[in-house]
């Protein structure tokens, strides 16, 4: 039996965003306005969204799927892609090698995507894009009755 592909975004999926904003100082809001993605190390300070990090481990465990994380790594930030990697490391141990950062999310072959957003090529996923933080998937547990885990 084939295994099915399950990618996970981090930003909003796994990760909650916000909580590296509430970390920064008021200068770097100001210096950043618009572009806080952009900060240097905020990957780094952001905290785990805990139910999506137990989905990952459920399935990353459950024989009929094979998880990976798809994350877009900000351009114009030198430390995103490393911040994000060291996340990963001491978050998601599951994902041990199993991390792609790319902008064009929509080149990977998978059955499924798990985004908050249709940025990035999410949108045009061949898959099944799963929207997370949506009316029909607001939370990980409408995932995971979704998926059969």
């Amino acid at each position: 039996m084939r295994k099915k592909v399950v990618y996970f975004d981090m930003d909003n999926t796994l990760v909650s965003f916000d909580s590296g904003i509430h970390q920064l100082t008021e200068y770097q809001k100001e210096q950043y306005a618009g572009r806080l993605d952009e900060v240097p190390g905020i990957f780094s300070t952001m905290k785990p969204i805990d139910d999506m990090i137990e989905l990952f481990n459920t399935m990353s465990e459950d024989e009929r799927f094979e998880c990976y994380v798809l994350s877009t790594s900000p351009w114009d930030n030198p430390t995103a892609a490393s911040d994000k990697i060291e996340w990963i490391k001491n978050y998601l141990p599951k994902a041990y090698k199993r991390v792609i950062l790319s902008h064009n999310k929509h080149l990977n072959v998978g059955d499924y995507l798990i985004d908050d957003r249709t940025a990035n090529g999410a949108g045009e996923f061949g898959g099944e894009l799963i929207q997370y933080g949506t009316e029909k998937f607001p939370t990980a547990e409408s995932i995971k009755n979704y998926l059969g885990v």
